[in-house]
């Protein structure tokens, strides 16, 4: 996880918001193929939902960063 928070935090502000509108997309179909029974790995929705938080998270420090 580190590495790819480390990833994560190298990409620009445009990058973060197009990496977290994937992940959110992502996210929709992995939950519609549960919904529907062939979700092939459930961990998955664990995976994109922890890496969506870290990159709100990165977009948090970076906006009170900004502010200081």
């Amino acid at each position: 996880m580190k590495k790819i928070t480390k990833e994560i935090r190298d990409l620009s502000e445009i990058e973060l918001q197009n990496r977290a509108a994937e992940l959110k997309q992502e996210l929709f179909n992995l939950r519609f193929q549960l919904a529907v029974n062939q979700l092939d790995n459930p961990t998955r929705i664990k995976a994109v939902k922890k890496e969506i938080a870290v990159i709100k998270t990165i977009q948090r420090e970076r906006e009170l960063a900004a502010k200081s």
